[in-house]
């Protein structure tokens, strides 16, 4: 199914069985532009979500979580969550949902040899289970989506079509996860089950700070939403991103920086706050020590390129 509108589960007369049960029954993929949406309570199928422009939440077990271009969350199977959408701007919101039978079967098919599966050509296995963390959007999965999305608009919705398009999205994620999985490794821990519960946790915290990137939050804070002793966060966030939460922060906020002096008109002043800085001298010390470049500079810069 190919849905160019998002449901609107506040309608009168909403149908939420018949809504959840397309989700057992095909692969589902929302491309939508909108500025209001919400959805209090989904328990979906695997899922990926990303966004073209602007942002759309998640609350996942009651972590708020910010899609924003240039990244995606992957849900799993039976995962219950809301999400919204309420600005100003159209967010373009693209969201595919892979029916679990369909997971399982190219999950299986990867798992196994050739000759296994022609001796079992019917046989299937678990729905593959992903790190449920925001990821950065690379160009191979960026390409595959596009295509998706381009073939939907030019020629329609076709079954057979998408889902040749979709076997190959969901074995570019699962190639990705295994890619992902080799940072678990990094977590300084004997066991593998204890690499990867610390793993998954501090993902958690490097999610929120993508999230909540313009506030203060304090390292107490993160440690509890992440159940983490400070200084055990600050260790593994170390030993895995090679940078401690701070440090990581900092950049984030420059990078978002740095997209607002080249795509907006907001001042500088204005996109120190909007960034969490505390004031635009520090800012501006610190962008000019990354980009070589005051902001000022930068922002002439791109406009004379």
């Amino acid at each position: 199914m190919y849905l160019t509108a998002l449901p609107d589960h506040t309608q009168p007369g909403f149908d939420e069985q018949a809504h959840f049960d397309n989700f057992s029954r095909h692969n589902i993929i929302f491309n939508a532009a909108v500025n209001k949406s919400h959805c209090e309570k989904h328990v979906g199928c695997l899922s990926l979500k990303t966004v073209r422009n602007g942002e759309e939440w998640y609350i996942v077990n009651r972590i708020p979580l910010a899609v924003r271009p240039q990244r995606f969350l992957i849900l799993n199977d039976d995962q219950p969550y809301a999400s919204s959408i309420d600005t100003l701007e159209r967010v373009k919101s693209l969201s595919v949902f892979f029916r679990r039978d369909f997971a399982a079967a190219v999950f299986y098919d990867m798992l196994h040899s050739e000759g296994h599966l022609l001796d079992n050509p019917m046989a299937t296995g678990p729905v593959p289970g992903f790190h449920q963390t925001l990821h950065a959007m690379d160009t191979g999965l960026q390409q595959q989506l596009d295509e998706l999305v381009n073939n939907l608009d030019t020629h329609g919705y076709t079954k057979n079509r998408a889902d040749e398009h979709l076997v190959r999205l969901l074995q570019g994620l699962i190639f990705h996860q295994r890619k992902d999985s080799g940072y678990a490794r990094l977590v300084r821990a004997v066991k593998p089950g204890t690499q990867q519960e610390i793993y998954k946790r501090i993902c958690t915290v490097r999610d929120i700070l993508h999230s909540t990137f313009a506030e203060n939050l304090e390292l107490e804070q993160l440690g509890r939403m992440a159940a983490l002793s400070v200084p055990q966060l600050i260790r593994q966030f170390r030993a895995v991103f090679r940078c401690t939460p701070h440090q990581y922060l900092t950049r984030i906020r420059l990078e978002h920086a740095q997209q607002l002096l080249k795509n907006s008109h907001h001042p500088v002043q204005d996109i120190t706050w909007m960034c969490g800085f505390e004031n635009a001298s520090a800012f501006g010390r610190l962008f000019k020590q990354w980009q070589q470049l005051s902001p000022f500079a930068y922002r002439k810069w791109c406009r004379q390129n």
